[in-house]
């Protein structure tokens, strides 16, 4: 849930990226982190997990203030994907004001998908988190390996869910600006509900998704 404090007029997204162990989580931000532009991003930070990590980093636009003077700062975290750390898991995700699901592409990774996906469905359900409202991506990545699935595929299996799907390969960068804004544009529209951010403060949700713009 996103945090506001009126006296400092600072509004604090949580971001979070969830999936399976190897999946592309982690190169997923650090991907994002190169692709973003310098003055825009904090400093990375890990957080180990004995065999796994979580790493998290802060994006805050330099000088991204609302025409009413509100800033607006991310927190981008990812999940450690080893079942282990199911606590650990829950903690991330709490609190959060979107969620990419980032599933692995190759066919062998099916079934550990589907498990982490019924995880994520499970530990939201336990914080109180409605996935029906939250916004959420499923992006599949590792596009550039050899025996994924097709996207005709993917999008068959998926055809009855709600949530937007992406094709990344994070190793190489593609995919994954896309799925970041399309997450920003879904968060800007259900906390525009809340704070009133476009007829308030004059945010709209071109702007709220512009700090996602491409550095050089």
């Amino acid at each position: 849930m996103a945090e506001f404090d009126e006296h400092r007029k600072r509004l604090t997204v949580k971001l979070v990226y969830y999936g399976p162990a190897m999946s592309g989580k982690t190169t997923n931000l650090t991907r994002l982190h190169d692709l973003l532009s310098a003055d825009l991003i904090g400093e990375m930070m890990t957080l180990e997990t004995e065999g796994d990590r979580t790493l998290f980093f802060d994006l805050l636009p330099v000088g991204f203030k609302a025409p009413s003077g509100l800033l607006v700062k991310f927190k981008l975290f990812t999940v450690p994907g080893q079942v282990a750390h199911d606590g650990t898991r829950k903690a991330v995700l709490s609190r959060a004001d979107g969620v990419i699901f980032v599933a692995d592409s190759q066919r062998s990774q099916a079934v550990n998908n589907g498990a982490s996906f019924e995880n994520l469905i499970a530990n939201a359900n336990t914080l109180g988190i409605d996935l029906a409202t939250l916004p959420l991506i499923v992006q599949f990545n590792k596009r550039d390996l050899p025996d994924i699935l097709s996207e005709q595929e993917i999008h068959e299996r998926w055809a009855k869910a709600p949530w937007p799907l992406f094709f990344a390969s994070a190793l190489e960068g593609g995919g994954v600006l896309d799925s970041f804004t399309a997450l920003l544009a879904r968060v800007h529209d259900r906390l525009d509900h809340r704070f009133s951010l476009e007829s308030v403060h004059g945010l709209s949700r071109a702007a709220f998704v512009a700090v996602a713009g491409e550095g050089p």
